[in-house]
C-alpha cells in the first residue's frame, strides 16, 4: 500500500496501530519529515532514544551543533514501541552521511544494516551494559559504537559535538562550546545529575528530588509534536527542578501522614514473622510507599518490627505491601512465604481474607 508523502507516492505500513497508543513513533509525521529530509538532500540524521532524558538532551546538542554551523540535520524520537525501520531511510536515490544513534545502539544488526543500505556513517552511543549484547561485531568500518559504562550518554555527546565543533572553527576545546556562557554552567549541572541517575549511582544531594521534578517533562521529550522541546530543555534548571521534586513529595508526605492515626497490629503470618503496625488504605494504592515507610519507624517506636504494612483492594483481591527502613529488616521473606515478592525493603503479595483476618486477631 502507497500514499502521497512529500509530494511523491511512497509505500506505507499496512500494520495497524495500537488503539490504546495515542500516537505511535513511526507516525505519518515522522515518515514524511524524512522525506521531506530526503528531498531537500538533508544527508545527516539524529535518531534519539525516546522518552529517555540522557536521548532527548543529546538531541539538543546535536541540535545545537547544526544550528551553529548553518548544518541540515533531521532529528527525529525512536521508541521501541513502534520503532524507525532502516527501509525509512533507503530512498531511491538519496543516501546519508552520516547517522547518529544517541543512548541507543538500535535493535541488533540496525546499525550495521543502516550503514550497509544508505551507504552512511553510523555512530552510536550509549552507557548501558545491555548495548555491549546488542552490537554486532561484523567489521563494518563504517560504525562506530561509543559505549561507555562509566560515563552517561548525554555527557559523552555533548563531549563528542563540543570537540567536534572546536575542530570544524579549527579553535582550541576551551575555546568553543555548544553552550554560551550563560547556559553552561547551568546545564553541566542538570548533565551530572542525569548521569547519577543513568548509572545508578544516586550520590548527588536530592537525586530523588530531581528525578520527580524533571518527570513532568517527559510528555514534552518528541521533538515532532512539540516543536519547542530543545527551547524547554535549555532552560532547565536542577534547582528549580530539585524545588518541584520536593514539593511533590512534601505534598505526598502530608497525605500519607493522615492514614498514621488509623493504625491497628499485623501478626506478620500469624505471628511468625512478628508483629508490625498496619493500615487500610483502599483508594490510595499509589501513597503505599510513603505511608508503609511512616509506617515502619512508629513500629519501631512502638517496640515493634520495624515494618509497616499497608493493605487495600486491587480490583476483587487483598494486597498487602511491606516496607521497611532499617536495612537489617528483610520484608520479602514474608512476601515470598505467600507468593508475592520484592526486595528487603520493599514487597507485597495477595492474602485471602481470611488468612488476613487471622493477622488481626486479638486486636481491639
Amino acid at each position: 500500500m502507497a500514499r502521497w508523502i512529500g509530494g511523491k507516492l511512497r509505500p506505507i505500513s499496512l500494520q495497524t496501530p495500537n488503539p490504546w497508543w495515542p500516537r505511535t513513533f513511526r507516525s505519518d509525521a515522522a515518515l514524511e519529515a524524512i522525506a521531506r529530509a530526503a528531498e531537500e538532500k538533508v544527508r545527516t540524521v539524529a535518531l534519539y532514544n525516546y522518552p529517555s532524558f540522557s536521548g532527548s538532551i543529546s538531541a539538543l546538542f546535536a541540535h545545537l551543533y547544526h544550528s551553529l554551523l548553518n548544518l541540515p540535520c533531521l532529528i527525529l524520537p525512536f521508541s521501541s514501541v513502534e520503532p524507525l525501520r532502516v527501509e525509512d531511510f533507503c530512498v531511491e536515490g538519496q543516501g546519508l552521511d552520516t547517522c547518529y544513534l544517541l543512548d541507543f545502539v538500535g535493535p541488533k544488526g540496525f546499525a550495521t544494516k543502516l550503514s550497509q543500505q544508505s551507504m552512511c556513517e553510523v555512530i552510536a552511543f550509549d552507557h548501558r551494559k545491555l548495548a555491549l549484547s546488542q552490537i554486532n561485531t561484523s567489521g563494518d568500518l563504517r560504525v562506530t559504537f561509543n559505549v561507555n559504562l562509566e560515563k552517561s550518554s548525554s555527557i559523552a555527546v555533548y563531549e563528542y559535538f563540543s570537540n567536534k565543533l572546536a575542530r570544524m572553527m579549527s579553535l582550541d576545546v576551551g575555546d568553543a562550546n555548544l553552550l554560551n556562557s550563560e547556559d553552561r554552567g547551568r546545564v553541566e549541572n542538570v548533565l551530572k545529575y542525569i548521569e547519577d541517575a543513568d548509572l545508578r549511582r544516586w550520590s548527588l544531594p536530592e537525586i530523588k528530588a530531581f528525578m520527580i521534578g524533571i518527570g513532568e517533562l517527559r510528555s514534552k521529550l518528541n521533538c515532532i509534536t512539540n516543536p519547542y522541546m530543545y527551547e524547554q530543555l535549555l532552560g532547565i534548571s536542577s534547582t528549580d527542578l530539585i524545588a518541584k521534586g520536593n514539593l511533590h513529595i512534601s505534598s505526598r508526605q502530608i497525605a500519607a501522614n493522615k492514614f498514621l492515626d488509623k493504625t491497628f497490629k499485623v501478626r506478620l503470618g500469624r505471628g511468625l514473622y512478628g508483629e508490625c503496625l498496619g493500615v487500610r488504605a483502599d483508594g490510595n494504592s499509589d501513597l503505599s510507599d510513603e505511608i508503609g515507610k511512616q509506617l515502619s519507624l512508629k513500629s519501631a517506636t512502638a517496640g515493634l518490627r520495624p515494618i509497616g504494612a499497608v493493605v487495600y483492594m486491587q480490583r476483587k483481591n487483598l494486597k498487602m505491601c511491606l516496607r521497611s527502613t532499617d536495612i537489617a529488616t528483610d520484608t520479602s521473606e514474608v512476601a515470598k512465604a505467600y507468593g508475592g515478592g520484592g526486595c528487603p525493603s520493599s514487597s507485597s503479595f495477595i492474602i485471602r481474607m481470611d488468612e488476613y483476618n487471622e493477622w488481626l486477631a486479638g486486636n481491639v
